[in-house]
């Protein structure tokens, strides 16, 4: 059998792009955030996380330019070895003071950063139990911890987290793992809870704050801000990518900690270092959260409108709570995709979410939304999402 026969035998996105209706990997020739050049158009743009907006904004535009004319455009080597810079170490101290903690460790992207804290912490005798909804980046942690045992409870069910944690023994090492806002489904984890249950068995308690950093609580800090838990919970990912405007990711907790995993970590010390220009463009990112929480509140405002707006015509969204994130669930993949392309041709882009990556009963258009949206882009997107929805039977 040669190795490369399943590949030939894969013809699932060729027959999607015969159809005329594959969604993925178009290349964008324009960007001014809320609308983008596609395929020699320009639409709408409901499929992005730049949540607050600031990849567009001139001051990180700048500081990351002139970080790059400082030091060059990459730092060719790891964080370990020859790759750190005076900038990863400033960015560091101002994400541990932001969230109020010891200390903070960058990596290269936010997926690198689940895999390598995640199985840096957990060894031989201890347990990680993660929602069955959590970012594929925690499942690869979990699998590149492959010496620890891995339990999963059910999307955000409280009662099924107590029924797995009352089963473990009581003497092993123990992490529950959950995303403050989930990437799909779009409603938040039930942290409240889930501190309760983790007190009770003595577990740690990991929240990667991905999809709610610059998007939950009075200042952006996400969902532990959100619940006023940040104290409760262990340790705390996030990822540049999204509301901070750049690529890579962090982990921040106590020193120990940090700094264990960052000596032992393979994806930190076996990875490149963040480009100066992408660091760069994070310390600016943070400053305008800081200083100007104008941007997450319109974001806020623009989540429940959009979320209250799309109920009101008819359409399933799932548990989507007052996040950017919220699906419109079609719930069969060809016509998820049919649903896509009727969007596109009318001059808006959103995801289509389909099986494997969700169920083929929870396939979706996924949207999310920025807080530079104009009230004028989102009465134009929800006018042509509603012919749509109606001229495909979906409301």
């Amino acid at each position: 059998m040669d190795i490369f026969e399943k590949c030939r035998n894969y013809t699932r996105a060729k027959e999607t792009i015969e159809a005329g209706i594959y969604p993925y990997f178009i290349p964008i020739s324009g960007n001014d955030g809320p609308r983008v050049r596609m395929d020699g158009n320009d639409v709408f743009m409901i499929g992005s996380n730049n949540y607050l907006g600031l990849t567009q904004d001139p001051r990180v535009i700048e500081a990351a330019v002139e970080a790059t004319k400082k030091y060059g455009t990459s730092c060719s080597g790891s964080r370990f070895l020859n790759g750190t810079l005076d900038l990863h170490i400033q960015l560091e101290q101002k994400i541990a003071n932001f969230f109020g903690r010891e200390a903070a460790l960058t990596f290269s992207t936010g997926y690198t950063t689940n895999v390598g804290a995640i199985s840096t912490i957990a060894g031989r005798d201890d347990y990680i139990i993660i929602d069955k909804s959590d970012h594929a980046s925690i499942y690869a942690g979990t699998m590149a911890a492959s010496a620890a045992t891995i339990k999963r409870y059910l999307h955000n069910d409280m009662e099924d987290l107590e029924r797995i944690m009352s089963q473990l023994e009581p003497d092993k090492g123990k992490v529950i793992i959950a995303d403050g806002v989930f990437s799909m489904e779009g409603d938040i984890v039930k942290l409240d809870e889930l501190v309760k249950i983790a007190k009770k068995h003595e577990a740690r308690i990991y929240i990667d704050e991905a999809h709610s950093l610059g998007v939950l609580g009075e200042h952006g800090k996400g969902a532990c801000e959100r619940f006023g838990l940040e104290k409760e919970v262990d340790l705390l990912m996030s990822t540049f990518s999204k509301s901070l405007a750049s690529l890579g990711g962090f982990i921040c907790g106590e020193r120990d900690v940090i700094d264990y995993i960052k000596h032992v970590a393979s994806p930190l010390i076996f990875s490149a270092a963040p480009t100066p220009g992408s660091t760069a463009a994070v310390l600016k990112s943070l400053e305008i959260i800081e200083n100007e929480p104008e941007h997450h509140r319109r974001l806020q405002e623009i989540s429940a409108r959009m979320l209250i707006e799309f109920k009101e015509m008819g359409f399933d969204t799932g548990k989507s709570k007052n996040t950017p994130i919220i699906p419109l669930y079609i719930r069969d993949d060809e016509k998820t995709f049919y649903f896509w392309r009727r969007l596109f041709d009318a001059g808006v882009f959103a995801n289509a979410v389909i099986s494997p990556a969700v169920s083929p009963t929870d396939s979706l258009i996924r949207t999310s939304f920025m807080s530079s949206h104009t009230d004028d882009d989102l009465a134009q997107i929800l006018e042509i999402i509603k012919k749509v929805g109606k001229e495909m039977g979906v409301i």
